[in-house]
C-alpha cells in the first residue's frame, strides 16, 4: 500500500522556518518532520510514498537525492570519475515518488493527481506537519470493516496551555499541554478508495471542504477515533514542544526501534 504526503503548502504561520524551505522540511531534531511521518508508516511495513510537492519542493528532492550519502560512510575514489562506496548501511527500504503538483494547487488537486499517479487502489494520505502515535495497522483494519470510500482520523486537539489538577489550595498534578480530551477534528490519517478521486473536481478544491463534505452528505467518510497522542507543527511553539520531546528521548510519536 502507498501513502500520499501533502507537502506542498507554504506554512506562512512558521515563516521562520519557512522563508527557505518548506514546512515538512522543519527539523525535530536532527531529521525534517517528514522524515519522522515517513517512519511512522514505515514502522507498519508502507514502504511506498508519493510526495506531493509545492511550494519549495525542489528542497525535498534535494534531501531525498542526498539521503543515502548522508545517512551511510562512505568512500569516494576520484581516480574512478568520482564512483561511490557506501559502507555500513543501515538505511530504509523505502521508495519514493516525488511528484510536483504545483505551488498554488489545494489539498484536493494534489490528492486527485497524486491519485491519477497511481493504479486505482486503496490508498493512505496525510498532512506533512502532523505527528501521531496512531496504529496505522488498526486504521486500515478499521476502513476495511466499514466498507466506505473514505476514512478520516479524528483526534483530540492538543490543549494551548498547561492543565492543572487542585485540591484545596495545593497543585495535586500539573500536565504541560496535555490533549483537551473532549471535542474532535480531524487529524489526518486517511485511508481512500479510488472513487475519492471522483469527488475531487479541480485543482482549486481543497480536500477538507466539498469532497470531505460530499463524501459525508453520501454517508461514504467513516471516523476512526485516535485517543493517544497527536501533534500539529503549525507554529512555532509547537515546534519547540516538538523539539523538546525529541530531545528529551520520549518523542511519543516515535514508535519505531
Amino acid at each position: 500500500m502507498k501513502t500520499i504526503i501533502l507537502a506542498g503548502g507554504k506554512g506562512s504561520r512558521l515563516a521562520e522556518e519557512t522563508s527557505s524551505q518548506p514546512k515538512p522540511m522543519i527539523k525535530i531534531g536532527n531529521y525534517p518532520l517528514i522524515w519522522h511521518i515517513m517512519k511512522i508508516y514505515y514502522h507498519y511495513n508502507i514502504k511506498e510514498f508519493i510526495i506531493a510537492l509545492g511550494y519549495k519542493g525542489e528542497e525535498i528532492k534535494k534531501y531525498f537525492l542526498e539521503y543515502r550519502n548522508l545517512k551511510t560512510n562512505l568512500t569516494i575514489s576520484f581516480k574512478k570519475k568520482n564512483s561511490i562506496k557506501h559502507h555500513n548501511q543501515k538505511i530504509e527500504n523505502w521508495k519514493i515518488h516525488l511528484l510536483d503538483t504545483g505551488e498554488l494547487t489545494k489539498t484536493g488537486g494534489r490528492i486527485k493527481q497524486s491519485m491519477n499517479f497511481t493504479d486505482r487502489e486503496t490508498i493512505l494520505a496525510t498532512y506533512g506537519d502532523g505527528l501521531a502515535n496512531i496504529d496505522i495497522s488498526k486504521l486500515i483494519k478499521f476502513h476495511k470493516s466499514q466498507k466506505k470510500i473514505a476514512t478520516i482520523t479524528a483526534v483530540r486537539p492538543p490543549s494551548r496551555f498547561g492543565k492543572i489538577t487542585l485540591q484545596n489550595n495545593l497543585v495535586t498534578k500539573f500536565e504541560e499541554k496535555p490533549q483537551l480530551g473532549e471535542g474532535w477534528i480531524n487529524g489526518g490519517f486517511f485511508v481512500f478508495e479510488p472513487e475519492v478521486a471522483d469527488y475531487i473536481e479541480n485543482e482549486s478544491i481543497s480536500l477538507e471542504e466539498k469532497p470531505l463534505e460530499n463524501l459525508s452528505k453520501d454517508k461514504q467518510l467513516a471516523v476512526y477515533r485516535h485517543e493517544g497522542f497527536w501533534q500539529p507543527c503549525d507554529v512555532l511553539r509547537d515546534k519547540h514542544l516538538l523539539e523538546n520531546y525529541w530531545l528529551n528521548d520520549n518523542p511519543p510519536w516515535k514508535i519505531w526501534d
